[in-house]
């Protein structure tokens, strides 16, 4: 690969590449929060087969995510990069096939009518428009910049505009799709889905095309490079998922996903029938934006002392350190659990999420190092996957978690064993999983901050 002459990376693509998870998002979490509520409460469509429809949609996408990766990997070179282009290219079918979801106007049609127009429009906007945009979208952070320090800025501003725009749509949403009935219950308006996705879906648009403006590839693969990576399909996906780094990327994604889900699920319950404070709830879920503004401060210059690998192990560590004691001390005042567990939560899941997609472009240099070949989009749609399969996963661990203590749903109040079920569940499963992921950091994770100064060495010597 070769490096071009272009303007040289600033803050104008970091606020572009926020941009562009900014986008992703206003169709993805909107989705992810929402989706369910209108399948069920405005089409009255049966959860069982939304969750076949979900299943249906991973198979898919098994294929697509990886199949997306490849064809961005093989598209010719041009002035605006090989990545760039699908995010202009696919903006507006990811927008349009988003709004053509939520039709509210098909509430009265027949069951089968309506449950083919859900597998065909979810699946268009999910495994296929939503996917050839996000991971040309990811893949293209490795070849902004060639630099550790400025992969690691594009990770931070990532998960920036993530966060800012989980805290729009958790906020904007229900103020328009819901209303109090005259008896005080929250009532879903059909409508207004299909008004705030169409707005979303034209913000999302102005997103995309801020990315599409503000972002420059510099990182270009040469000519002899672009012949080589028309090779077998099978042999780069063995080449892809013989690397170390990728597959213990892979297994503390999912690990991480599994503790962050469980406590997003269970939260509700603790605050609710453990501390019996739901207001405290509020303001344990603002958090969230005040922890990812304070890393997106620091964790740049921490990662640039420490290296990822050692960051985030350590930060893994003081989270299980934390939630261990938690766990033991059986806190019983809700403002010192609040703070307890939002120091553990900075060093673990919000570490992460500033660090992982600076560890992807880490993972794909590493695999250029020893294959000798680019695979940015492959190992992307890979990841991308697997991470894909692992919400899944992880997303059901919650409602098997409260049967096997024995929740009782119909119960005004739960009995003590439940109770301290319900808070085991919110500290000592966390204390678990993030005691593994530090060990799979330390043991099976090879990229250290040596390496990528190695790796970044080497490549910069190739390229010349």
């Amino acid at each position: 690969m070769e490096n071009t002459e272009k303007r040289p990376f600033g803050f104008r693509d970091k606020i572009g590449y926020m941009f562009g998870d900014f986008g992703n998002d206003f169709t993805f979490i909107f989705a992810s929060t929402f989706l369910m509520v209108f399948y069920t409460k405005v089409l009255g469509i049966e959860a069982s087969m939304v969750g076949v429809l979900f299943l249906v949609a991973r198979c898919v996408d098994a294929f697509t995510d990886v199949g997306m990766g490849r064809i961005a990997d093989l598209t010719p070179e041009n002035p605006k990069g090989r990545f760039k282009v699908w995010i202009l290219r696919m903006c507006g079918p990811v927008a349009v096939s988003s709004f053509l979801m939520y039709q509210s106007s098909l509430a009265n049609a027949s069951m089968s009518v309506k449950v083919v127009y859900m597998f065909v429009t979810y699946l268009l906007w999910g495994s296929i428009f939503y996917t050839s945009i996000n991971i040309p979208y990811g893949s293209m952070a490795s070849v902004i910049s060639d630099q550790s320090k400025d992969r690691q800025s594009l990770s931070v501003y990532r998960s920036l505009g993530s966060t800012f725009a989980a805290v729009a749509i958790s906020v904007i949403a229900p103020l328009f799709i819901y209303r109090l009935d005259k008896d005080g219950n929250q009532v879903v308006i059909g409508d207004m889905f299909t008004f705030v996705s169409g707005v979303f879906s034209v913000l999302a648009v102005v997103c995309y095309l801020l990315c599409y403006f503000l972002v420059t590839e510099r990182v270009r693969l040469g000519k002899k490079e672009t012949k080589e990576k028309r090779g077998s399909v099978v042999k780069t996906l063995v080449q892809v998922f013989s690397s170390r780094a990728l597959l213990a990327v892979i297994l503390i994604s999912i690990l991480t996903l599994c503790a962050t889900i469980m406590s997003q699920s269970i939260s509700t319950f603790l605050f609710a029938d453990y501390f019996k404070n739901t207001k405290a709830l509020s303001v344990n879920n603002f958090l969230g934006l005040p922890a990812a503004l304070i890393l997106a401060v620091i964790s740049g210059k921490l990662v640039e002392w420490f290296g990822r690998k050692e960051l985030t192990a350590v930060g893994c560590i003081v989270a299980a350190v934390i939630f261990f004691i938690v766990y033991f001390l059986k806190i019983t005042n809700v403002w010192v659990y609040i703070v307890l567990s939002f120091i553990a939560s900075v060093g673990g899941m919000y570490l992460f999420n500033m660090t992982i997609w600076a560890m992807i472009t880490d993972v794909i240099d590493d695999q250029e190092v020893h294959t000798m070949q680019r695979d940015d989009g492959t190992i992307y749609g890979v990841y991308s996957f697997a991470r894909k399969v692992g919400q899944a996963l992880a997303g059901g661990l919650g409602g098997f978690a409260l049967s096997a203590i024995g929740y009782d749903s119909l119960a005004a109040a739960q009995t003590d064993s439940v109770r301290m079920g319900i808070y085991g569940l919110s500290t000592l499963f966390p204390a678990v999983i993030y005691t593994v992921v530090a060990f799979v950091f330390v043991v099976l994770y090879p990229l250290s901050k040596r390496r990528v100064e190695e790796n970044t060495k080497e490549l910069q010597r190739r390229r010349g």
